[in-house]
């Protein structure tokens, strides 16, 4: 068997990824949100009352995975669904007042993520690896025929 180079780009890209992955989570943790529940607190944060169809289209998501995530986030307190007053077949999503409140600290554990990660970076690393991993994304969007 081929001994694994564990340090080769790949191995490397995967471990960023796993240990990134940890770390969210952990700080995540510490706010009571899921990973995937920021993004959708900060569309909405920018602009309240958005229908589910365009939160599903923004966050890149199925309608049916934004349903289950929105179940889970009234739950919390921190989403309400009101149905669109001039059509009734349209539900709205608003952020509760404790949402808000979540939403900031879910932007500062963020914050602390990204420093944690690149607080020791020069201002030139940091552009020459944005460019590199937009690079990457851009390949892997190619491949998977998703437009930008």
């Amino acid at each position: 068997m081929e001994n694994i180079d564990k340090n080769s780009l790949h191995n490397l890209f995967l471990e960023i990824l796993r240990l990134h992955h940890l770390r969210t989570h952990t700080l995540l943790d510490e706010v009571g949100i899921y990973p995937g529940q920021p993004p959708l607190l900060f569309i909405l944060n920018k602009k309240d009352g958005q229908s589910q169809k365009e939160l599903a289209d923004k966050l890149r998501i199925a309608p049916a995975t934004l349903t289950i995530m929105l179940k889970r986030m009234e739950k919390a307190n921190l989403v309400e669904r009101k149905q669109d007053k001039d059509d009734q077949r349209i539900s709205r999503v608003y952020l509760t007042p404790e949402g808000r409140e979540v939403c900031k600290k879910a932007k500062k554990a963020l914050k602390n993520l990204e420093e944690e990660c690149f607080g020791n970076f020069t201002m030139e690393e940091k552009v020459i690896l944005r460019r590199l991993l937009m690079q990457i994304r851009d390949n892997l969007l190619m491949a998977n025929n998703i437009e930008k």
